[in-house]
């Protein structure tokens, strides 16, 4: 079985992006938001890159402003659960409940009860 495409990754990134709460972020903590889409660096600048022009952030410095259009993740249609063996994608932690965000170009997880909240900007 095949990962994402490079596309695809992109895409899942940048919705994640447009999904987040937190109206601004420091860079260190967005690249932990995309790490859990991709760990390379030059795709990581692409995204970044694609996420300004395309209006879903301001760049200034280390800062990085959200621009919101009223999107963000419904935890209760959006956030699903499963039971299995997993390793968290932001974390790295075996966790055995999954919790996984559906976004219109796939989805991403799995991720912790902890990890989630921090990758949507709830904490």
């Amino acid at each position: 079985m095949t990962g994402p495409t490079r596309d695809e990754r992109v895409e899942l990134a940048l919705e994640l992006l447009a999904h987040l709460e937190a109206e601004e972020l420091s860079l260190a903590e967005v690249v932990d938001r995309i790490e859990t889409v991709t760990t390379d660096p030059t795709l990581t600048r692409d995204i970044l890159d694609t996420a300004e022009v395309r209006g879903i952030i301001d760049r200034e410095g280390g800062r990085i402003r959200h621009n919101r259009g009223g999107t963000f993740v419904r935890f209760e249609s959006q956030v699903v659960q499963k039971e299995g063996e997993f390793d968290c994608r932001r974390c790295g932690a075996s966790i055995t409940t999954g919790h996984f965000v559906k976004f219109e170009s796939g989805e991403l997880g799995p991720f912790g009860s902890s990890c989630i909240r921090k990758v949507l900007g709830r904490e």
